[in-house]
């Protein structure tokens, strides 16, 4: 089955592990600074701070920030659950800001959403597709908000030929097995902020700073949320192709783009001339008048071998904060949710591969468009 996303991992790769495992190190060491020095060098950016998970990432990042009870952070409700989840449990409450049809949060609606408890902005640039970080930091300096960006699926992605992670206070990235690159599981924080990146680095090991020999000093409290050099070993090997994954994905995302053009039945997510994306996605979104059929498209795309997901149910229907913030509904983010689906689009794919899963996209929908 072809997969919306998935990991490309080769013998470099492979060989690089196989060296670690034979190594003295498996826990952290050499291997996880040179990974943090790859990825700041990369994206462009004075720090970059590994965990073991991008949801550790965001804990880490949202504590540091000073996020706590009675706080109200601004982010989109389309996104996997951890981007709010993890300030949720520093006690913080989720204010929704809708979307645009792309999936991003619409920045002109984030103002409006502003009150004295306000700590920060959180955006998440969907399926890759940077959001319009400028004008949310220009809200942010305005407001003394800060601006945590979840950039989980768009290590790569850049405006105006300057990468995502190096506009935001702090930006974090996922290196989860289906991402543009994989540690197997694995994120990071990268920063411009020396204070920040020395914070994160006690914050994911157990607060404790080594003083001389055996003595050591537990400072603040801390958890271990370390990446492994297994993992940073991976990810290094795997952020040399980074660009060259991208432009695979890229180059089959403008074939549907051309293939897609003219159909009605469907709009697909269009990139500015000024952005880059890493295409972690490729979202059609359907004619509400599919919305219906919508369940069953999906079973007959995966029947045809084309392993499709729905990206995502808005966070705040989940029973989890419904019981805890109460029901709220927002339009746009309900139309994308009941409109979008994930084609497969990835770097393990042909241009065979790509012309079979446009020419069953196509079939398939027309089909039960003319079943509707």
């Amino acid at each position: 089955m072809l997969s919306y996303s998935t990991q490309l991992i080769s013998q470099d790769d492979i060989d690089v592990v196989v060296e670690v495992l034979k190594s003295s190190f498996l826990a952290q060491g050499p291997r996880v600074a040179e990974f943090e020095s790859n990825l700041a060098q990369y994206v462009g950016v004075n720090y970059a701070v590994t965990f073991n998970s991008a949801t550790s990432a965001l804990q880490a990042a949202y504590n540091i920030a000073g996020i706590q009870e009675n706080d109200e952070i601004i982010t989109t409700p389309i996104s996997f659950v951890a981007t709010s989840n993890m300030f949720v449990c520093a006690g913080a409450k989720p204010i929704w800001c809708d979307v645009k049809s792309d999936g991003n949060i619409d920045e002109t609606k984030i103002e409006a959403l502003i009150t004295p408890n306000t700590k920060a902005i959180v955006p998440v640039d969907f399926a890759g597709k940077p959001v319009d970080i400028q004008v949310i930091n220009s809200i942010a300096k305005k407001n003394n908000l800060l601006v945590i960006q979840d950039a989980s699926h768009a290590l790569g992605s850049g405006i105006n030929n300057e990468k995502v992670g190096s506009f935001a206070d702090m930006t974090i990235f996922s290196f989860h097995a289906i991402k543009p690159i994989t540690t197997s599981e694995g994120g990071a924080v990268l920063t411009n902020n020396k204070e920040y990146a020395e914070a994160l680095q006690l914050f994911r090991s157990h607060g404790i700073v080594k003083k001389e020999l055996w003595n050591s000093d537990m400072i603040e409290m801390g958890y271990n949320l370390r990446m492994t050099e297994v993992a940073a070993a991976l990810g290094s090997s795997q952020l040399k192709k980074l660009d060259a994954f991208i432009d695979k994905r890229n180059e089959i995302a403008h074939y549907f783009d051309v293939r897609f053009k003219d159909f009605a039945l469907f709009k697909t997510q269009k990139v500015e001339d000024k952005q880059t994306t890493s295409r972690h996605l490729y979202p059609i979104i359907l004619n509400a008048k599919l919305h219906s059929q919508k369940e069953a498209i999906f079973l007959e795309l995966q029947k045809q071998g084309l392993g499709v997901q729905v990206h995502y149910k808005p966070i705040y229907q989940n029973s989890f904060y419904q019981e805890k913030f109460g029901y709220i509904s927002l339009t746009q983010a309900e139309e994308f949710y009941r409109s979008e689906i994930s084609i497969p689009c990835n770097q393990t794919m042909d241009m065979k591969d790509a012309q079979y899963v446009a020419d069953t996209v196509l079939a398939i929908i027309t089909q039960y468009s003319k079943a509707h």
